[in-house]
């Protein structure tokens, strides 16, 4: 039994020296062999970089800016008598659209009826004895000091005939302009002063749009702009036109102030809304345009990775203009034709071999 167990662990470390002397000179015949003799050879293309490039092409590109704004009536007033007086009757209904010079309230005017009739017949009198001391001055009857005292007093009366008539005129309070009535604050009989609000009156068709921009942006404002703007009352976007703009900057908040009129006549849009706006600074018709990922920011500027005809990648320096969500403008560095990598920037580099597929 011992002797079977000598000869089984002799065999046992015969065939582990065995291993040991044999297994690297396996490993060297096997590592001498060709890469060619190992492994079938792959096509070249395989061993490119697969890529995905546009063609540089002219686009029309808008310089837009996104901020915020509010809606404000193209008109607004707030109705106040300029008299103290009983309102006799009231000629508007509220939430009324009325158009301009439509009478809304009517103050009691009797008392001033009656200095009006009063200095109708004082008038009379006057011009009567102006007429006859004319006649007299003429013969050389009286003094002309005699005459410019009647000729004053009737003049006097007239200018105080077209005073009553004014207060008269302020007895009906009329709409200044066409517009929607608001909330009436007065009833008929009530007594009513210079302070008392009858009710307010806006026009919402157009309206305004103001907004502010950065002061960077200043010098790319024009009259005539155009904006886009929305918000949760509206569907879609509306459009507006820049009709005016503060001449100054404001100190505090380093922006300029605009003012942009727009149509409303649904009148979805009411004064107070905040809406979203898309401010159009300018229009580049044929501006050449890169995806935002292929550009690759350097310690002096940006470069992108071109494929020329033969599938080679090309390192080009170039000099960007406006951004956009998604795309950039390269002002100069390329030219319309070029091929651009959007994929497999961050692996490529120059000289390198790729098998491109056009996305554009």
């Amino acid at each position: 039994m011992k002797k079977q167990t000598k000869i089984l662990l002799i065999v046992a470390i015969i065939v582990v020296i065995a291993i040991i002397f044999l297994f690297p000179r396996l490993q060297g015949d096997s590592a001498t062999k060709s890469p060619s003799e190992t492994t079938p050879s792959a096509p070249e293309e395989m061993t490119a970089l697969p890529v995905d490039v546009i063609e540089v092409k002219p686009e029309r590109l808008e310089n837009n800016l996104n901020v915020t704004g509010n809606v404000l009536s193209n008109e607004s007033v707030t109705l106040r008598p300029e008299i103290t007086g009983l309102v006799e009757s009231i000629n508007f209904e509220e939430g009324q659209f009325v158009k301009k010079g439509t009478p809304l309230v009517y103050i009691n005017d009797d008392e001033l009826s009656a200095q009006l009739d009063r200095l109708e017949y004082t008038k009379k009198l006057y011009e009567g004895q102006e007429s006859r001391q004319k006649q007299l001055l003429a013969r050389e009857a009286i003094s002309q000091e005699e005459y410019d005292i009647i000729l004053n007093q009737y003049n006097t009366t007239l200018s105080d005939i077209k005073l009553v008539k004014a207060q008269l005129d302020k007895t009906v309070i009329k709409a200044p302009f066409d517009g929607v009535l608001g909330l009436r604050q007065i009833s008929a009989g009530s007594v009513i002063s210079t302070t008392d609000i009858i009710a307010n009156i806006v026009n919402i068709d157009p309206i305004k749009i103001e907004f502010s921009i950065p002061e960077r942006y200043a010098g790319q404002v024009q009259v005539g702009s155009t904006i886009q703007f929305s918000n949760n009352a509206s569907d879609g976007l509306k459009n507006g036109k820049v009709y005016a703009y503060e001449p100054v900057i404001d100190a505090d908040t380093r922006t300029l102030t605009l003012r942009a009129i727009s149509p409303n006549k649904d009148r979805k849009f009411l004064p107070g809304m905040f809406v979203n706006i898309r401010f159009n600074l300018e229009v580049e018709e044929e501006a050449l345009l890169v995806p935002s990922e292929s550009l690759i920011p350097e310690l002096n500027g940006y470069k992108v990775f071109l494929v020329n005809k033969e599938g080679i990648v090309e390192e080009r320096k170039v000099e960007i203009g406006i951004r956009t969500d998604s795309e950039v403008q390269v002002l100069e560095g390329l030219k319309i034709g070029d091929l651009v990598l959007t994929t497999g920037v961050l692996q490529a580099k120059e000289g390198l071999r790729v098998n491109h597929n056009k996305i554009n």
